[in-house]
């Protein structure tokens, strides 16, 4: 009996060790609240420059919204805008003025229009820190897609690029 007891011991201590492996986790970087706020700041600020109101969202790896914001005097239909802006850019790591312009001349990216919660239109741009996309913010409301463009890329760039 004491034989058996051994034997199972020795077996159980062998097969953890043997399947026990070394992980290795990545360093992970994402929007916060303060940040999101931040960069909420900047794009109005760009886009009172040009004289227009906006509504700006800034979501996080995730593709979760942290902050949104919509002017009293622009549409309620921008903020839906910028925030599936915002959603695509963080998905594609592409800012929407270029998948926009892509959709036009590759039929690839034309597809992208087919799915429901993609916005081919510029204003949405992804935000790197240390190569890695860890937001993005998306504008709409500022008079078209050039000044929506303008402001979230601008608000990127100052925070991000000073």
């Amino acid at each position: 009996m004491n034989k058996l007891k051994g034997l199972i011991a020795t077996v159980m201590l062998v097969s953890s060790s043997t399947f026990a492996q070394s992980v290795q986790l990545n360093q992970v970087y994402s929007l916060d609240s303060q940040a999101a706020q931040t960069l909420i700041d900047a794009a109005v600020i760009a886009c009172q420059k040009i004289q227009h109101n906006i509504a700006v969202v800034v979501v996080d790896r995730g593709g979760n919204t942290l902050i949104s914001n919509r002017h009293e005097t622009v549409g309620p239909h921008n903020l839906g805008a910028a925030e599936k802006k915002a959603y695509t850019a963080l998905s594609t790591k592409t800012a929407t003025m270029l998948l926009s312009q892509n959709a036009h001349e590759n039929k690839d990216t034309k597809n992208l229009t087919t799915l429901s919660n993609l916005l081919l239109l510029g204003g949405g741009v992804p935000v790197r820190y240390e190569s890695q996309v860890v937001g993005a913010i998306g504008v709409a409301g500022a008079g078209g897609a050039k000044n929506d463009h303008y402001c979230a890329e601008t608000a990127v760039k100052s925070i991000f690029n000073p």
